[in-house]
């Protein structure tokens, strides 16, 4: 969509990145059973039902077809579903510190209200940004690497290894997705991807951090409302493969990132929008670290 000529190329990569996170859990399962007798999985194998379910739920959107997918509505609904396996383990600490208000215990609020909340929003949130060469797969790895860090700073083993299988299958996915893509990710890899987050934070204690994170989702889901979310992140594409706002106004969060580079250089090219947006959330990397540095250093 954002090169002349409009190339056709093969969607649905995501089905691979998710198989090869799979298979990376399932060695790590093994190790922990015949090696370190340490057959305590129940959480790990819930995330993965839940990421697969988001999976399938991704692959029916992309089967069905670009703009002829599921309706907004039936999305959440659907997402809703695949949060069941977190919600009946009980996954996570009921127990939030939260800014300003401090810490609360939502008792069974936690599993019945939150958990959903945090991956319904989340595998929702992660496909709103995306549309451009290597966009989605290199958010992941950014995001998925901080909380796989202070997940194993924090002694969150499960968790660390969750998010580092997958910033392993996202790097595989990426080498084959950077500009000029061969390979996209479709819906299946960024639902898929969106849910472990959320799952990740759940079971690293780390929802906080993950918030932070998600800044740069959150303003790609405002700025589409002031046009009813009627409009699309791809860009008006010049015969030279620059790029142009599609639009009068901003948007989108990729929107954003042509005006303000428009003003830096004088061609605006997609892998300099996806570069654009990589600084926008490793700013927000350094947010969530300074947040996590205060709170230990309370502690």
């Amino acid at each position: 969509m954002n090169k002349p000529g409009k190339p056709k190329v093969a969607e649905m990569g995501g089905i691979c990145v998710v198989l090869g996170f799979v298979l990376g859990m399932l060695v790590y399962i093994c190790l922990m059973t015949f090696y370190l007798h340490n057959p305590k999985y129940i959480d790990i194998l819930a995330v993965l039902c839940t990421v697969l379910m988001t999976c399938i739920i991704g692959m029916l959107d992309d089967l069905l077809g670009w703009k002829k997918g599921l309706r907004q509505w039936q999305k959440p609904i659907f997402t809703l579903f695949a949060a069941l396996p977190m919600m009946v383990v009980n996954s996570g600490h009921s127990t939030m510190n939260l800014p300003i208000v401090g810490t609360i215990d939502w008792g069974i609020l936690y599993p019945l209200l939150i958990i959903p909340i945090g991956i319904v929003g989340a595998s929702n949130a992660y496909n709103l940004l995306g549309g451009y060469n290597g966009l989605e797969a290199g958010m992941g790895v950014i995001i998925l690497l901080v909380l796989g860090y202070v997940g194993l700073q924090n002694g969150k083993s499960d968790a660390s290894v969750l998010a580092l299988v997958m910033v392993g299958a996202l790097l595989a996915f990426l080498y084959f997705n950077w500009y000029p893509a061969k390979v996209f990710p479709g819906d299946t890899l960024t639902y898929s991807v969106g849910a472990l987050v959320a799952c990740v934070a759940i079971l690293g204690d780390m929802e906080k951090i993950a918030i932070l994170l998600f800044i740069p989702y959150a303003i790609d889901f405002i700025l589409p409302m002031r046009k009813g979310l009627n409009v699309e992140a791809f860009a008006k594409v010049n015969d030279d493969g620059s790029l142009e706002q599609p639009y009068d106004k901003i948007y989108d969060t990729t929107h954003l990132a042509i005006a303000v580079l428009r003003n830096i250089k004088r061609k605006v090219y997609e892998r300099d929008v996806v570069e654009f947006v990589y600084l926008i959330e490793i700013a927000m990397v350094g947010l969530a670290w300074i947040a996590y540095l205060r709170e230990n250093s309370i502690a």
